[in-house]
């Protein structure tokens, strides 16, 4: 495995090229302010990873509707009043040599009941106090996921990403186990997948042709299946309308959960389908640059770097002038974190990862 192809760019499909194979994951960091405005903290953090070489640069995850905040300090894009602050920070991380985009997301049922009161989802959970959605409102969430990728447009970003993993509320439209509604929304794979392609469609349609557009998709655990998460990825792939698809695998080099499926890496079944012009990327565990080069020998066209970024702002700077870099070992102490650009929110978040930061 070589690190050398690391660094080739990666043209898109729209817009600019990837100067090289290496995302930032969208990290979240609980460092914005309450009513979802970005914070110099956050702003700051964003800004390292572009300088430390980040071929593009993603935000954490971005509630598109009030209801749909899942933690405190949570990045918004649901009204104009968040346009000053993301200007500001496409601007910083355009200037700072790096492709820019605002991740949209809404957390349906893991939204925080104590700030935003009866969270929503596909379908009802009353022990939880969680409220199904009407259909006019599963219609009214599709166009805020659209509107918010418009106010990423209008502050300048080079594009978005569409937040469909990990048990949020896009996900839980995926799940079988989580959506069991009866109109076209809800029932077999097609309509359980709709308000997806809704929404691909919906930002297509209000966006420049230049803008990119990205899908995060998870295969496994909340009530996913891989079979199914392979069939919604290869109609994306096939339809050829967004740029690229980001799947995030908890480990790139694991195998899947399901027996059934158990004997080849779960990466494979995302890099054998046929993907067009559209460009496939991975996170999970991707740590050093011999990971970051797995990924790539995978089959995949880009890694998405996570923690490692947290440790490294210069991640792709470091890889770059040695191949064989490793993150630093942990935990690591607080002081080093915030050398690495992260404040004492972000610390106190990172504190809930067992093993990361050093308590003595």
């Amino acid at each position: 495995m070589s690190s050398d192809r690391l660094f080739e760019p990666l043209p898109l499909a729209r817009g600019k090229p990837m100067k090289n194979r290496l995302m930032l994951a969208p990290l979240t960091n609980r460092q914005s302010h309450p009513d979802g405005t970005l914070s110099d903290a956050e702003r700051n953090w964003l800004e390292m990873r572009a300088a430390g070489g980040f071929a593009l640069t993603m935000t954490a995850a971005a509630h598109v509707q009030p209801v749909g905040q899942g933690f405190t300090g949570q990045l918004g894009v649901f009204a104009d009043d968040h346009l000053e602050g993301l200007t500001a920070l496409a601007n910083g991380l355009r200037a700072r040599g790096s492709l820019s985009s605002l991740q949209l997301h809404h957390a349906g049922s893991r939204a925080e009941p104590e700030l935003i009161g009866a969270p929503v989802a596909p379908s009802e959970v009353p022990k939880r106090n969680v409220r199904a959605l009407s259909q006019g409102e599963v219609e009214a969430l599709r166009d805020d996921f659209v509107a918010g990728a418009r106010r990423a447009e209008q502050a300048g970003f080079d594009g978005v990403e569409i937040h469909g993993a990990h048990g949020y509320i896009l996900a839980e439209f995926l799940s079988a186990a989580s959506n069991r509604r009866t109109d076209r929304y809800g029932g077999n794979l097609e309509n359980r997948a709709r308000i997806i392609f809704e929404i691909i469609d919906g930002i297509r349609a209000v966006t420049d042709p230049d803008f990119q557009l990205g899908l995060r998709l998870s295969p496994e655990r909340f009530g996913l299946e891989l079979d199914e998460i392979r069939d919604v990825a290869a109609e994306v792939l096939r339809q050829d309308k967004i740029d690229f698809l980001d799947m995030s695998l908890w480990d790139v080099r694991k195998e899947p959960e399901e027996e059934s499926f158990k004997g080849r890496p779960l990466i494979s079944f995302f890099t054998d389908l046929p993907r067009g012009n559209v460009r496939l990327g991975a996170a999970g565990k991707v740590m050093d640059a011999e990971d970051a080069a797995w990924v790539l020998d995978a089959g995949c066209d880009f890694a998405v770097i996570g923690r490692a970024a947290i440790l490294r702002h210069d991640f792709p700077e470091r890889v770059r002038r040695d191949p064989t870099y490793r993150s630093p070992a942990l935990p690591v102490s607080v002081q080093h974190l915030r050398n690495e650009g992260l404040s004492d929110t972000f610390i106190h978040y990172m504190r809930r990862w067992p093993g990361f930061v050093d308590t003595r």
